[in-house]
Order: structure tokens, then C-alpha cells, then sequence
């Protein structure tokens, strides 16, 4: 009967609806055995810096959780596996005059339902050059910035962000867009937005995880319900990708106040059972639960060992 009434008054299905990140990871890594929950981080306010020139005169960095192609880190390639190896600890920054390869194995995107083909769907600098040639912009910041994707919020927030503000602020940036790709990265661009708000930049995060970016409380978000890895837009999908940036800046520019989410009108596509794949301790067998524990304990001793010789 509530099917038929469904149809008949036109509702979506009760699962189509954004995944809820922070209860799928935690009830995953449960299932494969690490039993202490992880404290996501949360706040019920947000600093807010509203732009202090026009956006067609402001000078507008990226801010990334992707990283450098570095071949002897392993394969990193599309559809690479979880890679703990490719993993960066310390911000780093590059030339926006040049091309770059950046690539995203070292995090825990959708593996299943994005290839990782297509850089534009994570790293946008393209299209905001296109952006800054149309006036859009002022221009582009002259480097963009790596913000690792560390679990830490202390190191995020004492030692990550202050190092991307100080950067920033050598660069003149005016603004910034942060584009998040897994869960902890979706965690750690917010606190970095948040402390940018509150030493005067204005930010505008990018991202496919509504709940972690909004349990942490940033000024202003764009979600677009993709799955994760895709926030700058849809893979070989220019008008997609264009779209999602040009409405990512009018987030920026026209925010009333903290705390404003807009949702992209953009569908990833009419059939929603992706939502149910992504890390669904439900769906998986207590085999597949046993190796995905050996593979993440492998992958935690790389990580590791990385960690040890960067200290």
C-alpha cells in the first residue's frame, strides 16, 4: 500500500537521500574489528568572513587532499586500491602556472561507482582558469595547496591549517575553494575552512559528504550528492564540472551567514543504489570483513613506516 501511495504522490525512495557518512565508517570499522568509535569533529557555530572585494577582483586559491603522482609510491593509477604508501603528513603547494598530476589512492574514495580517471572531478584548477579568463575571478591564486588528510584534528588545526593560512596570506589570496575527497578529508578541509574564516579569508568547501562538513560547521558548502571523489563534478562531464565551480562561487559571493549549505542540483544519476555500496559493513561477508581487516592493518604498517621517516 505505502509503495502505491508512493507512486502515486510522486516520493523518492527513503534511501535516496544523502549517506550518512560518519555512521557508515563507524559501523564499518567496527564490523572489521577496531571496536573505539572515532570522534568526528563538531561544532554548533561558524566564523564567517564575508568577501572584501568583489569576487571579479579577488585572487581565489584551491585548497586539496590529493597528492602529487610520485611512481615510486606504488600504483596510484585509476582504480588503484586503497594505497597508505602514497600518503602525504607535512602541506605542500604548487605552481598553478603548470600542469600537475594529482591523484587520489592514498584516500577512501567510491571505488566502486568513480574510476578516478578524470582529475577534474577532484582538482578544478581548469576550470578556474577558465573562470579568471572570463573575468569571473580576478585571477587564480599563484599556488594551490595540499592539506593532508590527517586523523588527527589537533595536527589539522595547531600545525595544517596555521601552515596554510601563513601560505595563503604570502600569496595575497583573497578567498579559497577546498575540495574534499574521503570522509577524514571532508573533516580535515573544515577545520582548515574554519580557521581560514576566522584570520579573515572567506572559503567556500566543495564536497559530497553533507554530514561531516556540516557537523563541523563551515561558512559555506556546496554538497553535491555524488559519490565521494567527485566533488568538483562529474568525470568527462565538462558541463558538469563547470557548472559545479560556477555554482560553488556564488556560494561564496552571496552566503547570508555561517553555516550555509546549498545543495547542487545535479543528480550523479536516476538510479540511486550507489548510496548502499560505500563501506556497508551489511553488505559484506564475514570473509570479505576478515580480508578487508588484514588489507587496512597492511596498509596502517605502511602508512606508518612513511609516517616514521617523514618525522
Amino acid at each position: 500500500m505505502a509503495a502505491s501511495s508512493d507512486d502515486q504522490l510522486g516520493f523518492a525512495p527513503d534511501d535516496d537521500a544523502p549517506i550518512g557518512y560518519m555512521k557508515r565508517t563507524r559501523d564499518y570499522y567496527a564490523a572489521i574489528g577496531y571496536t573505539t568509535p572515532y570522534r568526528w569533529a563538531h561544532y554548533t557555530s561558524a566564523p564567517f568572513q564575508p568577501l572584501n572585494k568583489p569576487l571579479s577582483r579577488s585572487r581565489v586559491a584551491i585548497i586539496t587532499t590529493a597528492t602529487p603522482f610520485d611512481p615510486a609510491k606504488g600504483d596510484q593509477g585509476p582504480g588503484a586500491k586503497y594505497n597508505g604508501g602514497a600518503k602525504f603528513y607535512s602541506v605542500y603547494d604548487g605552481d598553478t602556472s603548470k600542469p600537475h598530476d594529482l591523484r587520489i589512492s592514498h584516500i577512501a574514495y567510491d571505488r566502486v561507482h568513480t574510476s578516478a580517471k578524470d582529475s577534474g572531478t577532484w582538482f578544478p584548477l581548469a576550470q578556474l582558469k577558465r573562470l579568471a579568463e572570463a573575468g569571473t575571478i580576478g585571477e587564480v591564486a599563484p599556488r594551490f595547496f595540499g592539506a593532508p588528510t590527517n586523523r588527527s584534528h589537533r595536527v589539522t588545526i595547531e600545525t595544517d591549517a596555521p601552515e596554510i593560512l601563513k601560505r595563503c596570506r604570502a600569496d595575497g589570496v583573497d578567498a579559497a575553494v577546498l575540495v574534499p575527497n574521503c570522509p577524514v578529508c571532508h573533516q580535515t578541509v573544515s577545520l582548515v575552512a574554519r580557521h581560514l574564516e576566522a584570520n579573515g579569508i572567506p572559503t567556500v568547501v566543495m564536497g559530497c559528504a553533507k554530514d561531516i562538513v556540516e557537523h563541523a560547521a563551515v561558512s559555506r558548502f556546496l554538497f553535491s550528492d555524488f559519490p565521494l571523489g567527485n566533488s568538483a563534478g562529474k568525470p568527462n562531464d565538462m558541463a558538469s564540472q563547470a557548472f559545479t565551480i560556477e555554482l560553488a562561487l556564488r556560494v561564496l559571493e552571496s552566503a547570508p551567514g555561517p553555516q550555509t549549505t546549498v545543495q547542487s542540483p545535479l543528480r550523479w544519476s536516476e538510479e540511486h543504489s550507489w548510496k548502499r555500496d560505500y563501506s556497508n559493513a551489511d553488505a559484506l561477508s564475514a570473509e570479505e570483513l576478515a580480508r578487508l581487516r588484514r588489507e587496512f592493518d597492511a596498509q596502517k604498517e605502511i602508512a606508518k613506516g612513511l609516517r616514521e621517516r617523514v618525522a
